[in-house]
């Protein structure tokens, strides 16, 4: 007897991803919890055999960064890609893009921003800080573009249930 399929969760509406990033800050934002929050990140993945670098950043700095088995070097560039989406809008990149398709079009088209540079895909989402407002981001690559926020998304609601 065979399972039935699952079918995949639902897309998440533009309204649904600024509802994670108001529901998804911190108190404060330490070295220490860049490293808890990447470790997480890793032992998810490795729970997942997903083939995924993790990199967190906070105003400037990169503080955590690791590359599993069967992530490559692009992985990299993507995630300089998407982090910078998330530095300039101050939002997911994921909800970046989301929001230029529910206009019709495209982050490319409608942009004006170099693709080699930015990229409007899932999986870099802000850190934000209360009463600071956006202060790093929290980036994975290596996924289907929304497999790559929902990993992000899963990782910061596990751990900001901790503190």
């Amino acid at each position: 007897m065979t399972q039935p399929a699952s079918a995949p969760a639902p897309t998440p509406t533009v309204e649904e991803l600024e509802a994670q990033e108001r529901r998804l800050v911190f108190r404060r934002f330490t070295h220490e919890d860049a490293w808890e929050l990447g470790s997480l990140l890793v032992e998810m993945a490795r729970e997942r055999q997903a083939p995924v670098a993790v990199d967190i950043h906070r105003a400037g700095q990169q503080l955590f960064h690791a590359a599993l088995p069967g992530s490559a070097p692009d992985n990299d560039a993507w995630i300089a890609r998407k982090r910078r989406v998330v530095e300039r809008y101050g939002s997911a990149s994921y909800l970046v893009g989301a929001r230029h398709r529910a206009k019709g079009t495209t982050f490319e088209e409608s942009s004006r921003l170099d693709p080699d540079t930015y990229a409007a895909h899932g999986g870099s989402f802000p850190i934000t800080v209360e009463g600071a407002g956006v202060i790093g981001a929290v980036t994975v690559s290596g996924l289907p573009q929304l497999e790559d926020h929902r990993m992000v998304v899963e990782a910061l609601e596990r751990y900001l249930a901790r503190l």
